[in-house]
C-alpha cells in the first residue's frame, strides 16, 4: 500500500502545481480566471506529466499488485489442490 499512496500523492502534487501554473498564467493574461477551463488544463498537464515522470513509481506499485495477484492465485491453486485430494 505504500507505492499506492506514494504514487497518488505525487499525482495530486502535480495535479495541484499545474493548477497554479495554469492560473497564474491566465491572471497574467486576462483579469479572472475560469476555474473550470483551469481544471481541465490542470488535468491534462498533470496526466502528461505524471506520465512522463512518474513512471518508476507506477511500475513499483504495479510490481507491487502484480506479486500480491501472484500470492492469492497460488493460495487458491493450493486450496483447490487440497479439496482434490480430500475426494
Amino acid at each position: 500500500m505504500k507505492e499506492f499512496w506514494i504514487y497518488t500523492a505525487l499525482r495530486v502534487g502535480l495535479f495541484i502545481g499545474a493548477f497554479c501554473l495554469v492560473a497564474a498564467v491566465w491572471l497574467l493574461l486576462a483579469d479572472t480566471v475560469d476555474v473550470l477551463w483551469a481544471i481541465v488544463i490542470a488535468f491534462l498537464i498533470s496526466g502528461v506529466a505524471s506520465y512522463v515522470l512518474l513512471q518508476r513509481q507506477r511500475a513499483a506499485f504495479a510490481a507491487r499488485v502484480e506479486g500480491r495477484a501472484q500470492r492469492i492465485s497460488q493460495k487458491y491453486e493450493q486450496m483447490r489442490a487440497r479439496e482434490d485430494t480430500d475426494d
